[in-house]
C-alpha cells in the first residue's frame, strides 16, 4: 500500500529529553554483528550508486534493514550517505547534531521537527538506526546523513514553481539527495522514502499527476528501486476514522498493514518479483522484511489535548 506522508503540528524542541529507542540503541556493531541482506549482490552487480527502499512508513524492521545495510557496507570500509526522509529544512541542525558526541546527540537531533510528528517517519525505530549509525561514525566509520524532503528554501521554490500537485515536493526531493551525493565520493547512498517517492514511474492515482522523487533523480544517477514486501503485521500510520467524516479526521496509531505474501525467509532483497509474484514496473525489485511490528513516535507530542 502507497502512502503520502502527511505533516503533522510539530512541537517544541526538547532538550534534555531521551527517548526509549535510544537509551536501549546498541553499541557500534562489529562485523560479526552487520552482514549484507542476500541479494545485496544483485545490486553490486548492477553498479548503481543510489538504491532508494520505498517502505511503508512507521514500521520497526524496514528502518533495521536499512541500518543493517548500512554498517554491513561500512564495516567493509566503504563510504556511505543515508538519506532519510525527514524536512530538508532541519538538515543543517542534523549535521550540527551529527559531529558531537554520543551524549549529545539525541536532544540535538530530536529538537528539530521530531516533536508530534507521528506519520510513521520520526519512529522510536528511525531514531534507533540513526543512534547506531552515529556511533558507527563517532567510531570512525565513514557514515553521514541527509535529511532531505521538501522545499529547502525559497530559491528552490522558485525553481519548481511550475510544477504542479506534489511535483515541487519530490523534485525538492530528488535535488536535495542528488546535492548531498556529490559532496563526497560516497560508494553507496541509500534512501529511505514512503514508496511512492521511490517510484520510477509518474505517479497516475493522484489528481494531478507528477513525477516521484526516484523517477526524477534516476534520469543523473544510477539508481535502483525497492519496494517494501512483507508478511503483514503492523505500521504506525494515521488512518482516517472509520465514523470521521472530515478529510483531517484521522487517526494515528498502529494499524493492521496486509501481507504481500507467506514466505519462510529471513529478510532478503530480489530483483524483479518475489517467489511466484509479478514484477512490479514501478520498481526494480523488493526487499522482503518477514512480518513487520508498528514502531511509535520517538518524541510523543507533550502538548495539552484539547476536546473537540
Amino acid at each position: 500500500m502507497r502512502r503520502t506522508v502527511m505533516l503533522l503540528a510539530l512541537g517544541a524542541s526538547l532538550i534534555a529529553w531521551t527517548p526509549v529507542a535510544a537509551r536501549s540503541a546498541p553499541p557500534p556493531p562489529g562485523a560479526s554483528e552487520c552482514r549484507l541482506p542476500p541479494g545485496w549482490d544483485q545490486i553490486a552487480a548492477r553498479g548503481a550508486r543510489v538504491v532508494v527502499f520505498g517502505e511503508v512508513h512507521g514500521t520497526r524492521e524496514s528502518p533495521a534493514f536499512v541500518g543493517d545495510l548500512a554498517c554491513a557496507l561500512a564495516v567493509k570500509g566503504e563510504r556511505v550517505l543515508v538519506a532519510v526522509e525527514h524536512f530538508s529544512v532541519a538538515d543543517a541542525d542534523y549535521q550540527k547534531a551529527w559531529s558531537l558526541p554520543d551524549a549529545a546527540f539525541v536532544p540535538a537531533l530530536t529538537g528539530s521537527g521530531w516533536a508530534g510528528r507521528e506519520d510513521g517517519v520520526a519512529s522510536e525505530a528511525m531514531l534507533a538506526m540513526l543512534v547506531r549509525l552515529h556511533r558507527l561514525a563517532q567510531a570512525g566509520r565513514k557514515i553521514d546523513i541527509v535529511a532531505f524532503s521538501g522545499i529547502k528554501d525559497e530559491a528552490q521554490a522558485r525553481e519548481f514553481a511550475t510544477l504542479v500537485g506534489q511535483g515541487p515536493h519530490d523534485a525538492a526531493q530528488a535535488e536535495n539527495i542528488r546535492e548531498a551525493a556529490a559532496r563526497r565520493p560516497y560508494d553507496h547512498v541509500l534512501v529511505l522514502a514512503g514508496n511512492t517517492h521511490a517510484c520510477k514511474n509518474p505517479v497516475t492515482y493522484t489528481a494531478p499527476a507528477f513525477e516521484p522523487m526516484a523517477m526524477r533523480l534516476g534520469r543523473s544517477v544510477s539508481l535502483v528501486a525497492l519496494n517494501m514486501t512483507s508478511a503483514g503485521g503492523t505500521a504506525w500510520t494515521c488512518e482516517a476514522k472509520a465514523s470521521g467524516n472530515k478529510a483531517d479526521d484521522s487517526e494515528c496509531a498502529a494499524h493492521p498493514l496486509g501481507k504481500a505474501a507467506d514466505l519462510n525467509r529471513a529478510p532478503f532483497i530480489a530483483l524483479g518479483a518475489l517467489p511466484g509474484g509479478q514484477p512490479d514496473p514501478d520498481y526494480d525489485g523488493v526487499y522482503w522484511l518477514g512480518p513487520v511490528t508498528a514502531s511509535p513516535p520517538a518524541v510523543p507530542d507533550q502538548s495539552p489535548k484539547r476536546n473537540p
